[in-house]
């Protein structure tokens, strides 16, 4: 019976003299996969994979298979899944096996590997019907770096933070003793949920064929796992060890980074190392080096694990802040107290010299009880009249000092101060952009001065106890100081203000190459502060 004669229900095989349900399920089952080509996807979705997977949508198709997107009907939250689908190559039973055991790998993989981490896709299922084998796994929803890159080159600090999140992945693979074999852009995934880098495709195979020799010197055909460019020389040649993951990590890292395919950067003739650091001249010498160090031509010259590269990634974050990018900030004291005249160069306000008089008066009224009352009241009380009659002169309080003085006393935080794990204000005398001459929104700020954003590597301590607005000026003074202008009319009123801004570029044409590495690096570390802290003022 051909397949456009199956009915589509049990009711319409009545008309076909189908009288028992068994038969009718049974004929559809088998007629199922004698669909021509092209018919098959259309199947796909009016029917169940296993009677129990709903498909949805195709996600990918090639030489070997196909992959959708399915809801999962046995669950009650018909939660979504990817289901992978080994399509039967007839013309070549050699081949067909050789992706089969590959396709089972995976799945073997994915078990193994089930629950040791949340960064790997979890195995649900994997089944044969029809003659074709399907893998059933978690569903991760985000961008794949490729996607990511569209959107501008990664900075370093970015490339720095993706690194060490996915490093204790790969620690935990190996030590399962197995080799992903095609890390790139395309198998890594943001998760929308939390940002964290996810590693899929273990053991997917590609379109891509090799040719290699049996023992007779005949030429076979065989397949490459893995992606051109990406992979080392030991995996083109069928041997891969631990470390070409590590090369493939590190040859993601600098497409990020520079934005060109592997097959697009220059080798050296000589010694066949990569040259890619003349397209990534704004990364630092400490972090070109432990990319070079990841795709060394020879796996000896590498870093020997996961362990020992992300080691290296972490020596670097402690020397330029001691605080990993991805471990929120825990202040330790909540309660600021009162900061000593080298912190804070303000002169303090009278009332304190008064409380600190009438303290010692009582304490000299205690002493006198012990030698007579009335000699001691009769030579403190003297002085102490003065001092409760003084008032501060309109002189004092209007002068620019006290007026700079936040509202809030120090000794006595508010109660969101207490209960918010925000680092309260510390300001040193030595930085220019001190909380004593910030601004409010609501004034003309034409005073701050944050040049030394351009200097130094910025720190916590530089960040602590500034609202969101300082935060966001500080982080665009950066593109203005290069000439950017600003498409948000609060940032653009304020640098119009600076005696020294000069607006040259609108914002798509600003050339981010005019910051120099320690630039782009304060203005991630600034970005990522606010984030943390969510400290916006305005939108992103």
């Amino acid at each position: 019976m051909l397949y456009s004669k199956v009915p589509s229900n049990i009711i319409g095989a009545l008309a076909y003299g189908i009288t028992h349900p068994t038969s009718y399920y049974e004929l559809r089952r088998r007629t199922k996969c004698a669909y021509p080509q092209g018919i098959t996807n259309h199947k796909l979705r009016m029917n169940l994979l296993n009677d129990r997977y709903q498909v949805i949508r195709t996600l990918g198709a090639g030489g070997f298979g196909e992959t959708f997107l399915a809801e999962d009907s046995y669950m009650p939250s018909k939660r979504r899944c990817v289901v992978k689908q080994l399509r039967p190559i007839q013309n070549n039973p050699q081949i067909y096996q050789l992706v089969k055991d590959r396709f089972e790998r995976e799945a073997a993989i994915l078990e193994t590997l089930g629950g040791g981490s949340d960064q790997i896709p979890a195995l649900y299922a994997y089944f044969e019907a029809d003659g074709q084998f399907y893998l059933v796994q978690e569903w991760v929803e985000g961008d794949t770096l490729t996607v990511k890159l569209q959107q501008g080159l990664f900075s370093e600090i970015a490339v720095q933070e993706l690194l060490v999140n996915l490093l204790p992945v790969l620690e935990y693979v190996h030590g399962k003793y197995i080799v992903h074999r095609d890390i790139k852009p395309d198998n890594i995934i943001l998760r929308h949920r939390d940002g964290k880098p996810v590693l899929i495709d273990f053991g997917a195979v590609r379109e891509s064929m090799g040719t290699v020799m049996n023992s007779q010197g005949n030429p076979t055909s065989s397949i490459v796992i893995g992606t051109p460019g990406f992979m080392p020389s030991e995996q083109a040649a069928g041997r891969p060890v631990y470390s070409s993951d590590l090369y493939s990590l590190g040859m993601t890292a600098i497409y990020l980074l520079t934005g060109r395919q592997p097959q697009q950067i220059e080798t050296d003739p000589q010694t066949a190392e990569i040259m890619w650091r003349q397209y990534a001249s704004h990364i630092s010498p400490m972090m070109a080096d432990i990319l070079d160090s990841a795709i060394a031509y020879h796996p000896r010259d590498r870093y020997p694990t996961a362990r020992a590269m992300l080691d290296a990634l972490q020596s670097i974050a402690n020397l330029v802040n001691p605080i990993p990018p991805t471990q929120p900030f825990v202040n330790q004291s909540p309660v600021v107290s009162i900061p000593s005249p080298p912190t804070i160069p303000v002169t303090p306000p009278p009332i304190n010299q008064n409380t600190n008089r009438n303290g010692f008066v009582i304490g000299s009224l205690i002493a006198g009880g012990l030698i007579g009352a009335s000699v001691i009241i009769s030579q403190v009380l003297k002085p102490s009249q003065p001092i409760a009659q003084t008032t501060p002169t309109p002189t004092e309080t209007s002068s620019p000092t006290t007026s700079q003085i936040p509202e809030t006393p120090v000794s006595s935080p508010s109660p969101i101060q207490q209960e918010t794990s925000i680092p309260q204000a510390s300001v040193t005398p030595t930085f220019s952009n001190s909380t004593n001459t910030y601004t409010t929104p609501s004034e003309n700020p034409t005073a701050n001065n944050y040049s030394w954003l351009s200097q130094r590597l910025v720190t916590d301590e530089d960040l602590a106890g500034k609202d969101g607005y300082e935060l966001d000026i500080m982080r665009n003074w950066i593109f203005a100081i290069h000439g950017r202008q600003f498409d948000t009319p609060g940032l653009q009123d304020y640098f119009n203000n600076q005696p020294w801004y000069q607006p040259i570029y609108s914002p798509k044409k600003f050339p981010n190459k005019l910051l120099t590495s320690l630039e782009q690096r304060n203005v991630d570390y600034i970005a990522q502060y606010q984030d943390r802290y969510n400290l916006r003022y305005f939108k992103k």
